[in-house]
Protein backbone atom coordinates (compact mmCIF):
# COMPACT_ATOMS: atom_id res chain seq x y z
CA UNK A 1 0.00 0.00 0.00
CA UNK A 2 1.48 3.35 -1.06
CA UNK A 3 0.41 6.69 0.36
CA UNK A 4 1.04 10.25 -1.28
CA UNK A 5 1.85 12.58 1.61
CA UNK A 6 2.26 16.41 0.94
CA UNK A 7 2.88 18.90 3.90
CA UNK A 8 2.54 22.57 2.06
CA UNK A 9 4.26 25.04 4.71
CA UNK A 10 5.01 28.80 3.82
CA UNK A 11 9.13 27.81 2.80
CA UNK A 12 8.80 24.51 1.65
CA UNK A 13 6.62 21.51 0.48
CA UNK A 14 7.45 18.42 2.43
CA UNK A 15 6.89 14.89 0.44
CA UNK A 16 6.99 11.49 1.89
CA UNK A 17 5.75 8.52 -0.06
CA UNK A 18 4.80 6.01 2.57
CA UNK A 19 4.80 2.23 1.06
CA UNK A 20 3.52 -0.37 3.84
CA UNK A 21 6.51 -2.88 2.63
CA UNK A 22 9.34 -0.44 4.01
CA UNK A 23 10.03 1.11 7.08
CA UNK A 24 9.44 4.20 7.26
CA UNK A 25 13.03 5.64 6.94
CA UNK A 26 13.11 3.92 3.84
CA UNK A 27 10.21 6.37 2.17
CA UNK A 28 11.34 8.13 -0.50
CA UNK A 29 11.41 12.07 0.24
CA UNK A 30 11.67 15.34 -0.98
CA UNK A 31 12.18 18.91 0.29
CA UNK A 32 10.86 21.55 -2.50
CA UNK A 33 10.32 25.29 -2.34
CA UNK A 34 6.80 25.86 -1.23
CA UNK A 35 4.18 26.96 -3.95
CA UNK A 36 3.84 30.39 -2.45
CA UNK A 37 7.52 30.71 -2.91
CA UNK A 38 7.65 29.23 -6.42
CA UNK A 39 5.06 32.01 -7.32
CA UNK A 40 7.32 34.86 -5.17
CA UNK A 41 9.97 33.96 -7.69
CA UNK A 42 8.49 33.89 -10.57
CA UNK A 43 6.86 37.39 -9.76
CA UNK A 44 10.21 38.90 -8.79
CA UNK A 45 11.34 37.79 -12.11
CA UNK A 46 8.38 39.33 -13.98
CA UNK A 47 8.83 42.67 -12.15
CA UNK A 48 12.47 42.61 -13.10
CA UNK A 49 11.91 42.55 -16.66
CA UNK A 50 8.87 45.24 -16.25
CA UNK A 51 6.30 42.81 -17.56
CA UNK A 52 2.73 42.65 -16.49
CA UNK A 53 1.69 39.69 -14.26
CA UNK A 54 -1.71 37.64 -15.13
CA UNK A 55 -2.80 35.22 -11.87
CA UNK A 56 -5.24 32.44 -12.97
CA UNK A 57 -6.46 29.40 -10.99
CA UNK A 58 -7.48 28.80 -7.32
CA UNK A 59 -6.64 30.54 -4.35
CA UNK A 60 -3.03 29.32 -2.82
CA UNK A 61 -1.37 29.81 0.34
CA UNK A 62 -0.13 33.78 0.38
CA UNK A 63 2.33 35.40 2.13
CA UNK A 64 5.91 35.66 -0.10
CA UNK A 65 3.36 35.22 -3.29
CA UNK A 66 1.41 38.60 -2.05
CA UNK A 67 4.20 40.37 -0.83
CA UNK A 68 5.64 39.73 -4.29
CA UNK A 69 2.56 41.11 -5.84
CA UNK A 70 2.27 44.20 -4.02
CA UNK A 71 6.08 44.87 -5.13
CA UNK A 72 4.88 44.43 -8.49
CA UNK A 73 2.77 46.98 -7.99
CA UNK A 74 4.82 49.53 -6.27
CA UNK A 75 7.23 48.82 -9.18
CA UNK A 76 4.34 50.33 -11.39
CA UNK A 77 3.24 47.61 -12.87
CA UNK A 78 0.23 45.74 -13.60
CA UNK A 79 -1.10 42.85 -12.13
CA UNK A 80 -4.27 41.21 -13.59
CA UNK A 81 -6.31 38.46 -11.40
CA UNK A 82 -9.41 36.59 -12.11
CA UNK A 83 -11.28 36.30 -8.47
CA UNK A 84 -10.92 32.71 -7.93
CA UNK A 85 -7.24 33.31 -7.96
CA UNK A 86 -7.34 36.98 -6.33
CA UNK A 87 -8.89 35.37 -2.98
CA UNK A 88 -5.30 34.01 -2.57
CA UNK A 89 -4.88 38.33 -1.97
CA UNK A 90 -8.00 38.70 0.19
CA UNK A 91 -11.43 36.66 0.60
CA UNK A 92 -12.47 40.34 0.00
CA UNK A 93 -12.09 40.88 -3.31
CA UNK A 94 -12.84 44.97 -2.78
CA UNK A 95 -9.30 44.97 -0.70
CA UNK A 96 -8.01 43.33 -3.48
CA UNK A 97 -8.82 46.00 -6.00
CA UNK A 98 -7.76 48.46 -3.60
CA UNK A 99 -4.41 47.22 -3.78
CA UNK A 100 -4.36 48.25 -7.62
CA UNK A 101 -5.14 44.65 -8.92
CA UNK A 102 -7.52 44.55 -11.69
CA UNK A 103 -9.77 41.58 -11.98
CA UNK A 104 -10.86 40.40 -14.82
CA UNK A 105 -12.94 37.36 -16.42
CA UNK A 106 -12.02 34.09 -17.49
CA UNK A 107 -12.23 35.17 -21.31
CA UNK A 108 -10.45 38.13 -20.09
CA UNK A 109 -7.40 36.75 -18.77
CA UNK A 110 -7.48 34.22 -22.49
CA UNK A 111 -6.89 37.56 -23.85
CA UNK A 112 -4.40 38.65 -21.86
CA UNK A 113 -2.04 35.14 -21.39
CA UNK A 114 0.13 35.93 -24.66
CA UNK A 115 1.12 39.65 -23.51
CA UNK A 116 1.62 38.97 -19.81
CA UNK A 117 3.18 36.33 -17.13
CA UNK A 118 0.53 34.36 -16.85
CA UNK A 119 0.96 32.38 -13.67
CA UNK A 120 -1.52 29.49 -12.81
CA UNK A 121 -2.11 29.52 -8.74
CA UNK A 122 -2.62 26.05 -6.78
CA UNK A 123 -1.48 25.29 -4.11
CA UNK A 124 -1.49 21.34 -5.05
CA UNK A 125 0.47 20.69 -8.47
CA UNK A 126 0.16 16.97 -9.15
CA UNK A 127 1.35 16.79 -12.22
CA UNK A 128 4.56 18.02 -11.06
CA UNK A 129 4.88 16.09 -7.97
CA UNK A 130 3.94 12.49 -10.97
CA UNK A 131 6.80 13.97 -12.82
CA UNK A 132 9.49 14.50 -10.25
CA UNK A 133 9.07 10.90 -9.05
CA UNK A 134 8.56 9.61 -12.43
CA UNK A 135 11.83 11.07 -13.59
CA UNK A 136 13.54 8.81 -10.63
CA UNK A 137 11.71 5.69 -11.73
CA UNK A 138 9.08 5.72 -9.06
CA UNK A 139 5.67 5.81 -10.71
CA UNK A 140 2.61 6.73 -8.48
CA UNK A 141 0.09 4.79 -10.86
CA UNK A 142 -1.16 2.98 -7.74
CA UNK A 143 -1.64 5.06 -4.45
CA UNK A 144 -4.53 4.01 -2.13
CA UNK A 145 -4.40 7.58 -0.88
CA UNK A 146 -2.49 11.04 -1.10
CA UNK A 147 -2.92 13.56 1.98
CA UNK A 148 -2.38 17.27 1.69
CA UNK A 149 -1.93 19.60 4.36
CA UNK A 150 -2.46 23.26 4.13
CA UNK A 151 -2.54 26.46 6.66
CA UNK A 152 -6.62 27.15 6.06
CA UNK A 153 -7.65 30.85 8.31
CA UNK A 154 -11.09 29.98 6.95
CA UNK A 155 -13.63 32.12 5.00
CA UNK A 156 -14.51 35.14 7.89
CA UNK A 157 -17.33 36.76 7.23
CA UNK A 158 -16.52 40.56 6.40
CA UNK A 159 -15.34 42.46 9.41
CA UNK A 160 -14.52 39.68 11.04
CA UNK A 161 -10.66 38.96 12.01
CA UNK A 162 -9.06 36.20 10.41
CA UNK A 163 -7.26 35.48 13.64
CA UNK A 164 -10.46 34.97 15.71
CA UNK A 165 -12.19 33.59 13.19
CA UNK A 166 -9.68 30.39 12.76
CA UNK A 167 -9.53 30.00 16.57
CA UNK A 168 -13.29 29.94 16.83
CA UNK A 169 -13.42 27.22 13.81
CA UNK A 170 -10.52 25.20 16.84
CA UNK A 171 -12.64 25.63 19.54
CA UNK A 172 -15.52 24.09 17.90
CA UNK A 173 -13.78 21.29 16.56
CA UNK A 174 -12.18 20.42 19.73
CA UNK A 175 -14.98 20.79 22.02
CA UNK A 176 -16.51 18.73 19.00
CA UNK A 177 -14.76 15.92 19.83
CA UNK A 178 -17.03 14.06 22.59
CA UNK A 179 -19.12 13.31 19.71
CA UNK A 180 -16.18 12.49 17.27
CA UNK A 181 -15.42 8.65 16.05
CA UNK A 182 -11.89 10.06 15.77
CA UNK A 183 -9.34 8.10 17.60
CA UNK A 184 -6.73 10.99 18.42
CA UNK A 185 -8.21 14.53 18.92
CA UNK A 186 -5.31 16.15 16.35
CA UNK A 187 -7.39 13.93 13.84
CA UNK A 188 -10.20 15.93 14.10
CA UNK A 189 -8.48 19.08 11.77
CA UNK A 190 -8.53 16.58 8.74
CA UNK A 191 -11.20 15.63 5.96
CA UNK A 192 -11.80 13.42 3.30
CA UNK A 193 -12.23 15.74 0.37
CA UNK A 194 -16.36 15.44 0.04
CA UNK A 195 -16.32 16.50 3.66
CA UNK A 196 -14.51 19.27 3.96
CA UNK A 197 -16.74 22.57 5.81
CA UNK A 198 -17.65 25.22 3.23
CA UNK A 199 -15.03 27.74 5.27
CA UNK A 200 -12.48 26.29 4.84
CA UNK A 201 -12.09 27.66 1.00
CA UNK A 202 -8.14 26.76 0.59
CA UNK A 203 -8.92 23.03 1.59
CA UNK A 204 -11.67 23.06 -0.86
CA UNK A 205 -8.90 24.55 -3.66
CA UNK A 206 -6.70 21.97 -3.19
CA UNK A 207 -9.60 19.53 -3.38
CA UNK A 208 -10.73 21.20 -6.90
CA UNK A 209 -6.70 21.08 -7.80
CA UNK A 210 -6.97 17.44 -7.18
CA UNK A 211 -9.83 16.97 -9.27
CA UNK A 212 -9.26 13.16 -11.35
CA UNK A 213 -7.41 11.58 -8.52
CA UNK A 214 -8.33 8.19 -8.48
CA UNK A 215 -7.94 7.45 -4.78
CA UNK A 216 -8.96 9.32 -1.73
CA UNK A 217 -7.98 12.53 -1.08
CA UNK A 218 -7.10 13.54 2.90
CA UNK A 219 -7.12 17.29 3.86
CA UNK A 220 -6.10 18.24 6.94
CA UNK A 221 -4.74 21.62 8.61
CA UNK A 222 -0.61 21.85 9.10
CA UNK A 223 -0.19 22.97 12.54
CA UNK A 224 -2.23 19.80 13.72
CA UNK A 225 -0.51 17.86 11.63
CA UNK A 226 2.92 18.31 12.71
CA UNK A 227 2.10 18.36 16.26
CA UNK A 228 0.46 14.83 16.07
CA UNK A 229 3.57 13.92 14.06
CA UNK A 230 5.65 15.06 16.57
CA UNK A 231 4.15 12.46 19.00
CA UNK A 232 5.52 9.46 17.36
CA UNK A 233 9.08 10.92 18.09
CA UNK A 234 9.81 8.20 20.86
CA UNK A 235 10.96 9.92 23.65
CA UNK A 236 7.78 12.68 23.11
CA UNK A 237 5.39 9.09 22.78
CA UNK A 238 6.73 7.92 26.77
CA UNK A 239 5.34 11.24 28.28
CA UNK A 240 1.85 11.35 29.51
CA UNK A 241 1.82 15.05 29.69
CA UNK A 242 3.52 16.93 27.38
CA UNK A 243 3.82 20.43 25.28
CA UNK A 244 4.78 19.95 22.02
CA UNK A 245 5.80 23.86 19.68
CA UNK A 246 6.04 23.44 16.24
CA UNK A 247 8.29 26.14 14.57
CA UNK A 248 7.38 26.82 11.75
CA UNK A 249 8.59 29.60 9.60
CA UNK A 250 5.45 31.55 9.18
CA UNK A 251 3.37 30.58 12.36
CA UNK A 252 4.41 29.07 15.78
CA UNK A 253 1.95 26.45 17.27
CA UNK A 254 2.17 25.15 20.43
CA UNK A 255 -0.13 21.94 22.12
CA UNK A 256 -0.59 20.84 25.45
CA UNK A 257 -1.56 17.58 25.36
CA UNK A 258 -2.45 14.90 28.52
CA UNK A 259 -4.17 11.16 29.15
CA UNK A 260 -7.29 10.44 29.77
CA UNK A 261 -8.30 9.06 33.03
CA UNK A 262 -7.82 5.55 31.84
CA UNK A 263 -4.30 6.36 30.07
CA UNK A 264 -5.43 5.30 26.79
CA UNK A 265 -6.67 8.52 24.87
CA UNK A 266 -4.87 11.56 24.49
CA UNK A 267 -7.04 15.03 24.93
CA UNK A 268 -6.29 18.26 24.01
CA UNK A 269 -5.28 20.53 27.06
CA UNK A 270 -4.96 24.01 25.52
CA UNK A 271 -2.85 24.99 22.69
CA UNK A 272 -1.87 28.80 21.42
CA UNK A 273 -0.70 29.84 18.02
CA UNK A 274 1.44 32.76 17.19
CA UNK A 275 3.22 34.64 13.52
CA UNK A 276 6.92 33.45 14.21
CA UNK A 277 8.03 36.76 12.93
CA UNK A 278 6.38 38.38 15.79
CA UNK A 279 7.94 36.66 18.37
CA UNK A 280 11.69 35.93 20.20
CA UNK A 281 12.63 33.29 22.57
CA UNK A 282 11.78 35.15 25.64
CA UNK A 283 8.29 36.20 24.26
CA UNK A 284 7.91 31.96 23.28
CA UNK A 285 9.09 30.60 26.68
CA UNK A 286 6.53 33.23 28.26
CA UNK A 287 4.02 31.85 26.63
CA UNK A 288 4.84 28.33 27.04
CA UNK A 289 5.23 28.88 30.31
CA UNK A 290 1.75 30.37 30.34
CA UNK A 291 0.39 27.55 28.58
CA UNK A 292 1.66 25.22 31.06
CA UNK A 293 0.69 26.96 34.17
CA UNK A 294 -3.11 27.14 32.72
CA UNK A 295 -2.93 31.01 32.95
CA UNK A 296 -2.11 31.67 29.28
CA UNK A 297 -5.38 34.05 28.27
CA UNK A 298 -6.77 34.01 24.13
CA UNK A 299 -6.13 38.12 24.34
CA UNK A 300 -2.65 37.57 25.59
CA UNK A 301 -2.10 36.25 22.01
CA UNK A 302 -4.38 38.31 19.63
CA UNK A 303 -3.71 41.65 21.12
CA UNK A 304 0.26 40.80 20.30
CA UNK A 305 -1.05 40.29 16.49
CA UNK A 306 -0.81 36.17 17.14
CA UNK A 307 -4.23 33.99 16.53
CA UNK A 308 -5.15 33.12 20.26
CA UNK A 309 -4.84 30.72 22.43
CA UNK A 310 -7.08 27.99 24.15
CA UNK A 311 -7.35 26.19 27.49
CA UNK A 312 -9.29 24.11 28.50
CA UNK A 313 -7.25 22.59 31.67
CA UNK A 314 -5.66 24.86 34.01
CA UNK A 315 -4.67 22.81 36.03
CA UNK A 316 -0.43 23.82 36.35
CA UNK A 317 1.35 21.11 34.04
CA UNK A 318 5.09 21.04 36.25
CA UNK A 319 7.93 22.06 33.88
CA UNK A 320 11.68 20.97 34.51
CA UNK A 321 10.96 17.19 36.15
CA UNK A 322 12.81 15.49 33.66
CA UNK A 323 15.55 16.15 31.31
CA UNK A 324 13.55 18.39 29.16
CA UNK A 325 10.45 20.91 29.65
CA UNK A 326 8.81 20.92 26.01
CA UNK A 327 9.28 18.90 22.66
CA UNK A 328 9.90 21.53 19.86
CA UNK A 329 9.92 20.36 16.03
CA UNK A 330 9.84 22.92 13.13
CA UNK A 331 11.88 24.03 10.78
CA UNK A 332 12.62 27.27 12.97
CA UNK A 333 13.27 25.52 16.01
CA UNK A 334 17.07 26.92 16.01
CA UNK A 335 15.61 29.73 17.98
CA UNK A 336 16.10 27.19 21.49
CA UNK A 337 19.46 26.97 20.12
CA UNK A 338 22.35 28.70 21.41
CA UNK A 339 23.78 29.37 24.89
CA UNK A 340 20.97 29.55 27.10
CA UNK A 341 20.60 31.81 30.32
CA UNK A 342 19.77 30.55 33.58
CA UNK A 343 15.96 29.51 34.22
CA UNK A 344 15.15 28.98 30.39
CA UNK A 345 13.02 25.73 29.36
CA UNK A 346 15.18 23.03 27.95
CA UNK A 347 14.03 21.86 24.90
CA UNK A 348 14.07 18.21 23.24
CA UNK A 349 14.10 18.52 19.65
CA UNK A 350 11.54 15.69 18.05
CA UNK A 351 12.63 13.53 14.63
CA UNK A 352 9.96 10.98 14.14
CA UNK A 353 11.43 8.42 12.41
CA UNK A 354 14.74 10.32 12.13
CA UNK A 355 13.47 13.48 10.08
CA UNK A 356 12.52 16.92 11.53
CA UNK A 357 11.04 18.05 8.52
CA UNK A 358 8.71 15.24 8.14
CA UNK A 359 6.62 15.80 11.34
CA UNK A 360 3.81 17.07 9.45
CA UNK A 361 4.01 14.27 6.76
CA UNK A 362 3.88 11.46 9.74
CA UNK A 363 0.95 13.29 10.88
CA UNK A 364 -0.90 13.36 7.73
CA UNK A 365 -0.25 9.11 8.09
CA UNK A 366 -1.63 8.92 11.16
CA UNK A 367 -4.97 10.92 10.90
CA UNK A 368 -5.50 9.20 7.27
CA UNK A 369 -5.07 6.02 9.34
CA UNK A 370 -7.62 7.64 11.62
CA UNK A 371 -10.32 8.65 8.93
CA UNK A 372 -10.11 6.09 5.97
CA UNK A 373 -10.64 2.85 8.57
CA UNK A 374 -9.50 0.28 5.79
CA UNK A 375 -6.42 1.94 5.39
CA UNK A 376 -5.55 1.70 9.09
CA UNK A 377 -3.67 -1.86 9.98
CA UNK A 378 -0.43 -1.39 7.89
CA UNK A 379 -0.38 2.17 8.49
CA UNK A 380 -0.74 1.54 12.21
CA UNK A 381 1.91 -1.26 12.22
CA UNK A 382 4.52 1.06 10.47
CA UNK A 383 3.71 3.95 12.95
CA UNK A 384 4.69 1.21 15.49
CA UNK A 385 7.77 0.43 13.67
CA UNK A 386 6.64 -3.06 12.72
CA UNK A 387 5.54 -2.25 9.37
CA UNK A 388 8.27 -3.44 6.50
CA UNK A 389 11.12 -4.05 9.64
CA UNK A 390 14.25 -4.76 7.65
CA UNK A 391 13.38 -4.50 4.20
CA UNK A 392 14.91 -2.39 1.49
CA UNK A 393 13.98 -0.66 -1.43
CA UNK A 394 15.36 -2.85 -3.96
CA UNK A 395 13.61 -5.69 -1.82
CA UNK A 396 10.31 -3.98 -3.24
Amino acid sequence: MKILTIDIGTGTQDILLYDSRLNIENGFKLVLPSPTMIIHSRIREATRQRRPVLLTGVMMGGGPSAWAVEAHLKAGMQVYATPTAARTLNDELEKVERLGVRLVSDDEATRLKESTTSLELRDLDLPAIWSTFDRFGVPLNDLSSVAVAVFDHGDAPPGVSDRQYRFDYLDARIRDLSSSHRNNPLSAFAYTSEDVPAIMTRLEAVARSAQGLDCPLVLMDTAPAAILGATFDPVAASRDNIIITNVGNFHTLAFRLGKSAGGNKMLIEGLFEHHTGEIDLPKLESLLRRLADGTLKHQDVFDDMGHGALIYDSIPLPLGEGDFDIIVTGPRRSMFGGKRKDGSLHPYFASPFGDMMLSGNIGLLAATADILPELAEPIHASLKGEGGAGSTPWDV
